[in-house]
């Protein structure tokens, strides 16, 4: 395999990138997302991919749009296949038709399940007991191409965040593609369809998709808090104050008192019990709006009126 060029912009890309340039593997392009504003002071940052990228000297294109300008530069380094892993926009056909060996995507679900932008939040929101990787042959529709390959991970008694579970995948993903590319382009692996009547669909998480409805069971409120970790994150307003739960755990028993969703009680050890349309959440650190997280035992000394009063 002479020429990759490579498609990606967050961690997950950079953790399959870094594995490929281990093993003979290095693309002659990168190409991954413009720099975008970060943190609270909105400073231009480089995406992770974009990092490595430039620390190997691999040259790095960043376009806004795959227009024919973009199309030009990498049929410029002849390549023999595309790699896409998290990428972030959808390639045009014209692109993923360029090499002899089509483009491959690396995918953290075990498709048909989950297609769509937020595979990793959705298998830990839904409490799905096994997910993987697979391997696609890409087309223009997303995540719809046959299967090359897939690797499964049990996580039924894990308690992943979201950035936990992404870390594990993107490297059973490094593996299984670097397993994969030599079968596929020796003619080794035959393309099995996807079955598109099984298919679940994620969306694209926004800042909103965080606010804790305390309606809902407290075992996928605990779900929502992993899955959300570290973005969008979950969040409930007391007193119009903003707090972003990050870590609890539901109660082994549930508050026997009568309660109402969402208020609250002192639980053991200074920790801050919820009460949820079936069973008792437990919050152990949050972090109030504009101030660093800290424990419930922290915020309770300023706050102590918390207690019996109900979170929104």
């Amino acid at each position: 395999m002479k020429n990759i060029v490579f498609f990606g912009t967050p961690e997950f890309g950079k953790i399959v990138l870094e594995r490929l340039m281990e093993t003979n593997y290095k693309p002659v392009l990168v190409v991954t997302q413009p720099d975008q504003p970060a943190g609270r002071k909105q400073i231009l940052t480089p995406p992770p991919v974009k990092i490595l990228a430039a620390q190997n000297k691999i040259p790095i294109l960043q376009p806004e749009k795959l227009d024919q300008n973009t199309k030009y530069n990498i049929q410029h380094t002849k390549p023999d296949l595309i790699v896409v892993v998290a990428y972030g926009k959808i390639i045009p056909k014209d692109v993923l038709d360029i090499p002899a060996y089509g483009a491959l995507n690396v995918h953290p679900s075990l498709l048909p399940r989950w297609k769509g932008p937020s595979p990793i939040q959705y298998t830990i929101l839904h409490g799905d007991k096994e997910t993987g990787v697979s391997v696609m042959l890409m087309d223009e529709k997303v995540d719809h191409g046959p299967i090359l390959s897939t690797k499964k991970l049990k996580i039924k008694n894990e308690k992943f965040t979201a950035k936990e579970l992404a870390t594990r995948l993107a490297e059973i993903g490094a593996d299984l593609l670097i397993e994969t590319i030599p079968k596929w382009t020796a003619g080794e692996i035959q393309p099995k369809e996807q079955d598109h009547s099984q298919a679940t669909h994620s969306k694209i998480l926004t800042k909103e998709d965080g606010h804790i409805d305390w309606t809902k069971p407290a075992e996928e409120i605990e779900r929502q808090i992993r899955a959300f970790t570290p973005w969008p994150g979950s969040f409930t307003y007391w007193e119009n104050m903003r707090i972003k739960i990050t870590s609890g755990y539901v109660a082994a028993d549930p508050s026997s008192e009568e309660l109402s969703y969402g208020q609250t009680s002192l639980f053991e050890n200074n920790k801050i019990s919820v009460q949820a349309s079936k069973g008792t959440f437990i919050i152990e650190r949050l972090q109030p709006e504009g101030k660093n997280e800290i424990t419930t035992k922290q915020f309770l000394n300023g706050y102590p009126k918390i207690i019996n009063s109900i979170l929104e």
